[in-house]
């Protein structure tokens, strides 16, 4: 899943960045309110996590615009402590949680998966069942029957983007604006070397599960059951 930072604090913005990488987020990080609103009315992301006060535009008025230009990216309002009024803004502006700082790792994480799953982004304990079989985005597990393979970080992230496309088709592009960003050398053999690599430890696994290519269109995943 791909998250965008909007938060000012350097030393907290880099905290929260590793957390997120290290549980397997693609994370960007926006330190203006600006440039905050720029990347978010990208609609690439699948959770914004956003701080109120802000050089330039503040988290509300990033808020109020994005549900505006209908974002509707589950959005995580970050608040100092015992500010109840810009929580309050916030929910009300169309902010799914808040999240009061300091804060826990663990209950940031699972703030981040309660919104997903409204959204429809998470299953049950984090579990995606498709076709012959099941996906942890997690721990990146690709389980058939007792057949277990671990997908690396971009298998992962590739497949988890497929199933939620599935049966519509994922272009090249879209694939490389979610996984790898922006600003990033990325090319369209970076994602065919990585989709290669996914179609073959899904074979291994025993999986019907194909992914074809639909010229000029892109990648579908396919269960055939």
């Amino acid at each position: 899943m791909r998250v965008l930072l909007i938060e000012d604090d350097i030393l907290l913005a880099e905290a929260v960045s590793q957390i997120l990488r290290k549980n397997n987020f693609t994370a960007d990080v926006c330190k203006n309110g600006n440039t905050g609103l720029d990347y978010a009315l990208s609609d690439v992301y699948d959770i914004i996590l956003l701080d109120v006060m802000l050089p330039g535009l503040d988290g509300i008025q990033i808020l109020r615009q994005m549900r505006k230009e209908n974002i509707s990216t589950p959005t995580i309002i970050l608040t100092a402590k015992g500010e109840l009024k810009d929580k309050v803004r916030g929910l009300d502006c169309g902010a799914d949680d808040y999240l009061s700082k300091p804060f826990e790792t663990e209950e940031l994480l699972a703030r981040m998966r309660a919104v997903a799953r409204r959204k429809g982004g998470y299953h049950d304990e984090g579990i995606i069942d498709y076709g012959d079989f099941s996906f942890n985005p997690h721990t990146r597990e690709l389980t058939k029957d007792v057949q277990m393979i671990l997908l690396s970080i971009k298998e992962g992230q590739l497949l988890e983007m497929l199933i939620e496309y599935s049966p519509c088709p994922l272009s090249k592009d879209r694939i490389i604006e979610k996984l790898w960003g922006y600003d990033t050398d990325a090319s369209y053999s970076h994602v065919e070397t990585h989709m290669s690599l996914l179609r073959k430890k899904l074979r291994q696994t025993g999986s019907t599960a194909t992914i074809r290519v639909v010229r000029g269109l892109g990648y579908i995943l396919n269960d055939n059951k």
